[in-house]
Formats: C-alpha cells, sequence, structure tokens
C-alpha cells in the first residue's frame, strides 16, 4: 500500500522538528550551530491516519516509538540543518511505507527424496572418511 500524495501533505503538517547540536565532523560548526534534526510524529493523535492505520503502524514500529507515543527518527549525516530535515523526512516516510507493505506468505517447501539420499551418502562417505583416519591396533601384533 502506498501512501498518496494529499495524505503524505497531511501527515507532513503533523510532524514536528527538533534541533539540537549534532556530533562528529563539522569544524567550527559542531559547536555553535545546530544541525542534528529529530523528527517527531505522535501515531496516536493523527489525523491524517485511520485507526487500522494506527495500530499496523503501533505494532509494526513498537521499538521506535517511545512511551509517549512518538515515532522518533533523528538524522546528524549531513552539516546542513535543512538536508537533515530532509533525509529525516525520507526516512520517516520510507519507514511508514515499508510498516503499510502486506508481507508474503511463506510457503512451506518439501525436500525431495533425491535430495535426502545424497545428503546421507556424502554424510557416510564423510563418515568412513574420518574412521580411516583413526589409528587401529592390530591385535595379531599385539600376541
Amino acid at each position: 500500500m502506498s501512501i498518496s500524495e494529499d495524505i503524505k501533505s497531511e501527515i507532513e503538517k503533523e510532524l514536528r522538528y527538533k534541533t539540537s547540536r549534532s556530533g562528529g565532523k563539522g569544524g567550527q560548526n559542531v559547536n555553535k550551530v545546530e544541525t542534528k534534526v529529530e523528527l517527531n510524529f505522535n501515531i496516536g493523535e493523527s489525523k491524517a491516519l485511520t485507526d487500522q492505520e494506527k495500530l499496523i503502524l503501533s505494532k509494526k514500529l513498537k521499538s521506535k516509538i517511545t512511551s509517549d507515543g512518538f515515532l522518533k527518527i533523528v538524522s546528524q549525516s549531513s552539516r546542513s540543518q535543512y538536508l537533515n530535515k530532509v533525509d529525516s523526512t525520507e526516512k520517516f516516510f520510507e519507514l511508514i511505507e515499508k510498516s503499510f507493505r502486506q508481507e508474503k506468505k511463506r510457503v512451506k517447501t518439501k525436500i525431495s527424496q533425491a535430495l535426502k539420499e545424497k545428503r546421507l551418502q556424502i554424510k557416510k562417505k564423510t563418515s568412513e572418511k574420518k574412521d580411516s583416519r583413526k589409528f587401529q591396533i592390530d591385535k595379531d601384533f599385539l600376541n
């Protein structure tokens, strides 16, 4: 299921951004410019999503949702606040679309009899090879 453009624009209105100083490279800027962007989206309070969609997101993204019910996505890969904002928004929509995709049911496959036989033959050969390496005492030699 893909998100339509009008729903995307509705969701974008509900997104909240918070900036802070980013770690890592950035030279003199790193100590004075807030380039790290944290995107917050309250799933429960969203008016753009249906109840069923909220339930799906809550289930599939429960590891990324805080106890307050906010989905948080952080971006600090770029030295630019604007690029980090764009990056976090893209990550958000990719995550949402991935969550709405239907998972394919796994089809059980049966191992063929010939494959079973081949596996057993290989095991038998390996076993014989290892047996031939063992030290064997000759009983006639001991008497």
